[in-house]
């Protein structure tokens, strides 16, 4: 890992310092990230049966990561970390930051609107990427790419309008603005993650990260005086769990792959989340999934599929940085 934060100066050396891989693996390895990722919904919910609020699990979670990548990170990359420049430490700080904001908004909308109008807007990401990554760096969305985008934003809607119930929720303006919140903080967290990747490792850009998101929910822990303790053991194994899965092995895939593949289809793979996750809870807890979420499972893949077609044709970015 400590191989990869060579620098350059300028873009050219940001595109020069990424290692060769073989052209399959990060497509490889973001569909692992993916099936990682999928996991967080159900060891979410064994956390929840021992009574923990959602705003100290996702503080547990991040912090849990960051620790347990502490110790590697101090043996193995003091030397970066000294050579970091503030730029770049402030904006893995911000990156950490708009995280957090995305955990924190997108699960307080679930306490204000629906769970199927949360999901959509908090996955309607791969939208603002495609024009933020236009705009910063240069990255023209392919009109396969877009119609891929549509695809499976359209299989989300279908997945949730099945699963959606009569109520709207105590105020859905307010719940759909945070979630909507939500998905331009996780835009802004991965658009970040595509200017750093180039020039930082991923050891210490995902160990800034997960900090300084984990100082930020901390902090929002203790001014809503949400208990962090007193829980079930068990409850604090499902944590690890779920720090060491879908966080370091998912959104490390992600980060990873932020090298090699561009903001837009990433966001658009992470789209496949449900499906790794039904997969799983029919698995794990025999959940049974309705004709029209496997409608909706069908148009993600497919628009994933076409997207990952249209990521093969698309020339180098030029430039990483902006």
């Amino acid at each position: 890992m400590t191989k990869d934060n060579a620098r350059g100066s300028g873009a050219e050396g940001a595109i020069a310092a990424a290692p060769a891989v073989p052209a399959a693996l990060p497509y490889a390895v973001l569909a692992a990230g993916v099936f990682a990722v999928s996991s967080a919904a159900i060891l979410t919910r064994f956390v929840q049966t021992y009574g923990m609020p959602a705003l100290p699990l996702a503080a547990w979670r991040l912090a849990l990561a960051a620790a347990i990548l502490t110790p590697l990170v101090l043996v193995r990359c003091r030397g970066e970390l000294a050579r970091l420049s503030r730029r770049d430490l402030g904006l893995a700080l911000a990156s950490g930051a708009f995280l957090a904001v995305h955990f924190a908004a997108w699960i307080a909308s679930l306490e204000y609107t629906s769970v199927a109008a949360s999901t959509i807007l908090v996955t309607t990401n791969p939208i603002w990427i495609a024009a933020l990554a236009w705009l910063v760096f240069g990255e023209r969305p392919a009109r396969a790419l877009l119609v891929a985008i549509a695809v499976a934003l359209a299989g989300g809607s279908a997945i949730f309008a099945a699963g959606a119930g009569g109520a709207t929720g105590v105020d859905p303006t307010l719940g759909n603005a945070l979630a909507l919140a939500g998905s331009l903080a996780v835009s802004a967290y991965l658009l970040i993650g595509r200017s750093l990747r180039g020039r930082v490792s991923l050891l210490v850009y995902v160990w800034l990260v997960y900090g300084a998101a984990a100082l930020v929910l901390l902090a929002s822990v203790a001014t809503t005086g949400a208990p962090m303790r007193g829980f079930a053991p068990v409850a604090y194994l499902l944590l690890v769990a779920l720090a060491v899965g879908p966080q370091l092995l998912g959104h490390g895939a992600f980060n990873w792959a932020l090298r090699y593949l561009s903001t837009s289809f990433i966001a658009l793979a992470i789209l496949g989340e449900p499906v790794g996750a039904a997969a799983l809870a029919y698995l794990v807890l025999g959940e049974r999934v309705a004709p029209l979420e496997l409608a909706g499972f069908v148009l993600l893949l497919a628009g994933i599929y076409v997207g990952a077609r249209a990521e093969r044709a698309r020339p180098p970015s030029p430039r990483l940085s902006p």
